[in-house]
């Protein structure tokens, strides 16, 4: 499929203020040997600083290669993605890796943390790779605001799904990320953690001012986000 030719140029950065995420007119096409899948075709999206914006769409709609390619995780085939201005597709490595590692957190359903570490070392750790003068410290403070002080100590395995979760939310608090996304991060959840993940997502929106986009499938976490963007077929509905 030729997809340059579908490309069109974005707004110029000074007819409108810069926003936390765009996509605009983003394909991205995956081959395997002469079969081509096309996850996303055409996407275009635009999500405000400090908004909380839900994902939603059945699966294999490209809510997954939106994220890919949000975290700077890939590139699109054709296209333009830009955080708070900047366009990842072309961005040197150097800047790429500080993106992820300063600008972003990235919560997942499952598998946050490290295995063989603590709640607390998990967080520290996090909270030192994005550049953290006192992770220690303020690992403590994180872990004391999502109600996990006294499990600081426990290995992940010791901990339940939800308490996962919310040692995962108190790194990107620690680490102060600009912009928070999640994918299905209360996928596996009982209502009871869900509605302490979603306090941690609020929180890191209004306490913090971060960006927070998460896919989901929650009508909970739709309804008390800002706003729904719903991807189907690679395209927002």
């Amino acid at each position: 499929m030729e997809v340059a030719s579908l490309y069109r140029e974005p707004p110029r950065a000074e007819e409108q203020r810069t926003a936390a995420l765009e996509f605009h007119d983003v394909f991205k096409i995956f081959r395997s040997g002469s079969v081509e899948t096309v996850a996303l075709r055409g996407l275009d999206l635009r999500i405000e600083q400090g908004e909380f914006v839900a994902i939603l769409g059945p699966s294999g709609s490209g809510k997954s290669t939106f994220l890919s390619l949000a975290s700077g995780l890939d590139k699109p085939s054709a296209g333009e993605v830009r955080a708070f201005g900047k366009p990842l597709t072309n961005l040197p490595e150097r800047e790429l890796a500080e993106y992820r590692g300063r600008t972003i957190a990235i919560v997942f359903q499952s598998d946050n943390l490290w295995s063989t570490l603590s709640a607390h070392e998990n967080v520290a750790t996090a909270l030192r790779l994005g550049g953290s003068a006192r992770p220690r410290a303020e690992a403590d403070v994180a872990l004391e605001r999502v109600g996990l002080a006294e499990r600081r100590r426990h290995r992940p395995r010791a901990l339940s799904g939800g308490e996962q979760q919310r040692a995962a939310i108190a790194s990107a608090l620690g680490r102060e990320a600009s912009l928070v996304l999640a994918d299905e991060p209360t996928g596996e959840l009982d209502l009871k953690n869900e509605r302490v993940v979603l306090d941690g997502l609020r929180r890191l929106r209004d306490e913090r001012g971060a960006t927070v986009v998460t896919v989901t499938h929650s009508a909970r976490i739709a309804e008390a986000a800002d706003r729904t963007i719903e991807i189907r077929d690679g395209r927002v509905a």
